[in-house]
């Protein structure tokens, strides 16, 4: 029974993340979506508040654990005895940077494989930073983000914060 790992950001998780994660469920057994502390990104979320957002989103799906981690993907992988990472892919241009990551990430770590997925149609354009500007600009993020990120974004724009 292989362990998948589904690492991102989540900044904040949307329907497109949650929708590859149900989907890998699919495919594996368990699912673990890293919450990454990546310090060379400007995150708007803190870790923690990414990681509560990340647990809330898949509190219904007792098969996807959530669990944040800093360092290298594939040292989590050994850490957690996972050896599958999933990656989203919504255009041809992710298909490039995602594919050296998988190479480079076979390198470090020989076992370990990538499995790409695409999203479902609604959700093949969407992005975190794209529903970032749009709650920014105090637009309607209702289709983009579950209900509880929406308040996280409205509270994290409105003015004076």
């Amino acid at each position: 029974m292989k362990t998948a790992m589904y690492p991102g950001t989540f900044d904040p998780i949307t329907f497109g993340h949650i929708d590859i994660a149900v989907r890998a469920l699919q495919i594996f057994p368990r699912v673990i979506a890293v919450v990454a502390e990546n310090p060379a990104k400007n995150t708007l979320f803190s870790v923690d508040e990414r990681l509560e957002m990340v647990r809330e989103a898949f509190e219904d799906k007792p098969c996807i654990e959530v669990i944040k981690y800093s360092g290298l993907i594939v040292n989590c992988l050994r850490e957690h005895n996972a050896s599958v990472l999933i990656r989203g892919l919504r255009a041809l241009s992710d298909f490039e940077y995602e594919f050296q990551m998988a190479f480079t990430n076979r390198t470090l770590l020989s076992s370990s494989e990538t499995v790409f997925l695409t999203p479902s149609a609604e959700y093949i354009y969407l992005n975190s930073t794209m529903v970032k500007q749009i709650a920014k600009l105090n637009g309607n993020v209702t289709p983009f983000v579950p209900g509880f990120v929406k308040q996280k974004l409205i509270e994290k724009f409105k003015p004076g914060n």
